[in-house]
């Protein structure tokens, strides 16, 4: 979403930094060659403080857009020290009390939070829902936090969607493709997908593809084996082009335990890919318009998953408004974002 941002704003004429405690991850080569990439070469984000003082001393900037929950932190730590006048705006990107956190470092976090996110110039939530637990957890004044979601729908990635994903699933009168995106981590269950999959096979021939790398990788090959899916069930890790596959496959699952804003969820909308989600904490129910555009199944309960995939594969769909989607394309929101930014919408 940065990077997303980065480029579009360079593309509004914009002098861009993109400022990174290490500058590496397959993210780079996707920035515009008008961005300049500030590698602070910190062995991490506790240790970038300092280097962050210096640079927005030398650079002295004029907004730091900020994404993160420790960033966001030390972003408003560094304009603090640093003596300067920088605008600083934070986005809070995830549900803060589903986040995994000893009771300890929980109880750290809400403080900290609660004193130092309210000296930000500009606090964005990217889901109502986001806004509202953030409001909760820090005690930070509502009208405080501004709701912009994700520019998620862009034009380059739907012009790209029409390419044919090179996999024999896709083929002619193949058996229907499951389809899940996201990293391979708890948060996301992906082992309640696989259950859900595997009541799913046993009443017809289908296939499940889960695009995403991640730390339950073996934990989850193993359940595809103990599940007796394995030949049916294909994770082949990280993909940069989800969509293609999207508007091919027969049905899109979101079966996470939380989310802030589920960027694949609205991408699958945006490819006329039918969609279930887990009615989760965060902004999957935002974005189907309260089950309007999709089911909403409740979190952890394979056997109703199960039963609404097999409802879309015999044909109940719903049809998303297309104008319903315009609030996540890029120009929409980056309008959006540069008016609390204190900036207009394109250097003259």
């Amino acid at each position: 979403m940065m990077v997303t941002f980065a480029n579009e704003f360079a593309a509004r004429r914009y002098k861009v930094d993109m400022v990174l405690v290490q500058a590496s991850g397959p993210n780079l080569g996707l920035l515009s060659e008008e961005i300049r990439v500030v590698d602070l070469g910190s062995a991490n984000t506790f240790f970038s403080l300092p280097a962050l003082v210096s640079y927005l001393r030398d650079q002295n900037p004029l907004v730091l857009l900020s994404s993160l929950d420790l960033t966001n932190s030390f972003a408003l730590l560094a304009r603090l020290f640093s003596r300067t006048k920088v605008r600083v705006v934070i986005r809070i990107e995830s549900m803060l009390s589903s986040q995994r956190r000893v009771f300890w470092k929980k109880i750290l976090e809400k403080n900290l939070l609660s004193v130092i996110y309210p000296r930000a110039d500009g606090i964005i939530a990217v889901s109502q829902a986001v806004a509202k637990d953030a409001a909760k957890y820090t005690g930070i004044e509502p009208a405080l936090i501004h709701t912009i979601y994700n520019p998620v729908i862009t034009y380059e990635p739907v012009s790209r969607a029409k390419l044919e994903p090179a996999h024999p699933w896709f083929a002619k009168d193949t058996p229907p493709v499951i389809l899940g995106v996201g990293r391979l981590t708890a948060i996301k269950d992906f082992s309640t997908l696989l259950k859900a999959f595997a009541l799913v096979r046993s009443q017809r021939p289908a296939h499940l593809l889960i695009l995403g790398e991640g730390e339950q990788r073996n934990l989850l090959v193993q359940m595809t084996r103990d599940l007796n899916i394995d030949t049916d069930v294909l994770m082949p890790g990280f993909v940069a082009d989800t969509l293609s596959y999207m508007q091919r496959c027969r049905v899109f699952v979101l079966s996470s335990l939380s989310e802030g804003l589920p960027g694949a969820l609205i991408e699958a909308l945006a490819s006329d890919c039918p969609v279930i989600s887990t009615d989760c904490p965060g902004g999957a129910r935002e974005i189907l318009a309260n089950g309007e555009y999709g089911d909403l199944v409740p979190v952890g309960d394979p056997d109703v998953m199960a039963d609404a995939i097999c409802k879309v594969l015999d044909g109940k769909i719903h049809h998303v408004n297309r104008e319903w989607l315009e609030q996540f394309e890029l120009n929409h929101v980056t309008d959006q974002t540069l008016k609390l930014l204190g900036l207009p919408e394109k250097v003259i």
